[in-house]
């Protein structure tokens, strides 16, 4: 199971790479052809809207891999030591059922609906952008199995704030 997360973040961590290399450099041909050359490129601000959308739903589900997305932990670290692991176990569940009624099945629905709305000037549809909702909603669903499975088996969250800085 580790080594499949393994894999699923290198692929994640390299897919956010090139989709920001991609963005970095439309942002930047875009700014050049309208400022220097004076003939604006229409198909850059559909196309840097499309790769800002998908990196930051990978990499969204990337920083959830990693556990180091914004977490409210108070509730945690008030309840007793023996009942961490039972919190952290219903909080991913709550993130299983999110990621898999919004990001999934909404994200599917919303990709039915616009798929064959076209984009202007690209060669793309609409519904290829809200193709990357069910896409990282299942990542994000494997992801908080994968949590869920290390919570169970007492590896999740650290206890203290000693053990948070020495992960540090």
């Amino acid at each position: 199971m580790i080594a499949i997360k393994n894999s699923l973040d290198a692929l994640l961590r390299w897919l956010c790479i090139i989709l920001f290399m991609a963005l970095v450099l439309v942002v930047v041909w875009q700014v050049f052809s309208r400022q220097v050359i004076s003939s604006p490129a229409t198909w850059t601000t559909s196309v840097a809207q499309y790769l800002f959308v998908w990196l930051a739903l990978f990499g969204s589900a990337w920083v959830f891999s990693e556990k180091e997305h914004i977490a409210v932990d108070f509730l945690t670290r008030l309840v007793r030591i023996d009942r961490t692991r039972g919190m952290e176990v219903a909080v991913n569940v709550v993130i299983l059922a999110f990621a898999a009624l919004i990001l999934v099945w909404g994200g599917t629905r919303g990709v039915d609906i616009t798929w064959s709305q076209k984009v202007s000037g690209l060669p793309v549809s609409v519904g290829m952008m809200y193709l990357a909702l069910p896409i990282s909603g299942i990542i994000m669903m494997l992801y908080s199995l994968f949590h869920i499975w290390e919570a169970a088996h007492g590896r999740g969250l650290p206890k203290t704030d000693q053990e948070i800085q020495e992960a540090i």
